[in-house]
């Protein structure tokens, strides 16, 4: 089988994502209902220990090389500036980023780059204060616009900026909010909606998709596709925004378009939740119980021929746009983005 995270279908799993917690300040209205959810009780949690146990595990036997600071709202795990920390001491030492809301990281952006974190990824849906609140039902676009800003003091390039537009609400602040990024050297990437919320209530025909923002930022931009090979197993597609990065007002934008232009072929990412569970795909309805081995005494070698048994099995696609999709049980929030 050998020792790295390999599946059935020629890929290789490098980049991990690691869930901290489950539990999230906003209440983004494509991810959760208003009153939130029940969160993971605390002993389920996986201790600071246990997490960098299993990514020691991870870069040190499985040939993980990244590993992404997920949640929930990860910034809200207690401990995150130690975990960072020793997440950066570990040998070989992972490429480390987390994608947050930005709520907290005005206060923390310095702490985490001096702990090793090397870059971030905020979501950011908005540019005005009135909608930001009724996407997210929590008055705090002052202190997102302020974290991110910070994340750039820090040095944390290129801070990236994560939106999903949806229909009716924001889908018309595509071309501003690439302007504001563009403006301040962030690098843009759109999301298509995904069937992942808590709620049950995603609707394909509701969806703004990755051709219509395209089409949106056409109209005040000029894009040019970077190509597949630049791509590789980014999720996001790429486009030189007048002339790119190197132009005077240039750039780059990306969309991830996991709905309509799938990247599953390229895949290469584990996913770990805040609980403990290996799971192989964002889309996945099976996960395995790391937590238990390592609670029941296991040693490196067996967890780490668990996860690899794991990763073995991982499907083909995640087959959103087959008849027979099923949406996972578990939201985004608990799976860890």
């Amino acid at each position: 089988m050998g020792t790295a995270l390999n599946d059935r279908f020629g890929r290789t799993a490098t980049d991990l994502r690691l869930s901290l917690t489950d539990r999230c300040d906003l209440r983004c209205t494509y991810c959760m209902p208003a009153e939130g959810l029940p969160w993971l009780p605390r002993p389920e949690l996986l201790t600071d220990d246990e997490l960098v146990r299993l990514v020691d595990i991870a870069v040190g036997r499985l040939g993980v090389r990244e590993v992404r600071l997920t949640g929930g709202e990860p910034l809200i795990r207690q401990g995150i500036v130690g975990i960072v920390a020793r997440l950066a001491a570990l040998r070989p030492r992972p490429t480390l980023s987390v994608t947050t809301n930005a709520t907290a990281l005005e206060r923390l952006a310095a702490p985490l780059a001096e702990a090793g974190l090397d870059r971030v990824n905020v979501s950011l849906d908005s540019l005005d204060p009135l909608t930001f609140k009724t996407l997210t039902r929590r008055d705090k676009h002052a202190r997102v616009l302020a974290g991110i800003e910070a994340a750039a003091r820090a040095g944390m390039r290129p801070v990236k900026i994560n939106s999903v537009l949806m229909r009716g609400v924001n889908d018309h602040e595509a071309p501003a909010l690439l302007r504001w990024c563009l403006e301040r050297g962030y690098e843009l990437r759109f999301i298509e909606q995904m069937p992942i919320d808590a709620q049950h209530g995603w609707d394909r025909a509701q969806m703004v998709t990755a051709q219509e923002i395209l089409d949106r930022l056409a109209a005040e931009f000029r894009l040019e596709p970077e190509g597949e090979a630049v791509r590789g197993a980014a999720p996001a597609e790429t486009w030189l925004v007048d002339g790119g990065p190197g132009a005077p007002g240039g750039g780059r934008v990306g969309v991830i378009a996991s709905v309509t232009r799938p990247f599953c072929a390229a895949c290469d990412r584990t996913r770990l939740t805040a609980d403990g569970q290996v799971r192989t795909c964002l889309f996945a309805r099976e996960e395995t119980d790391l937590r238990g081995l390592l609670r029941g005494g296991a040693d490196d070698e067996t967890i780490a021929q668990a996860w690899r048994t794991a990763m073995l099995g991982k499907k083909a696609a995640a087959g959103i746009g087959e008849p027979g999709f099923v949406q996972p049980q578990r939201s985004m929030s608990a799976i860890g983005g």
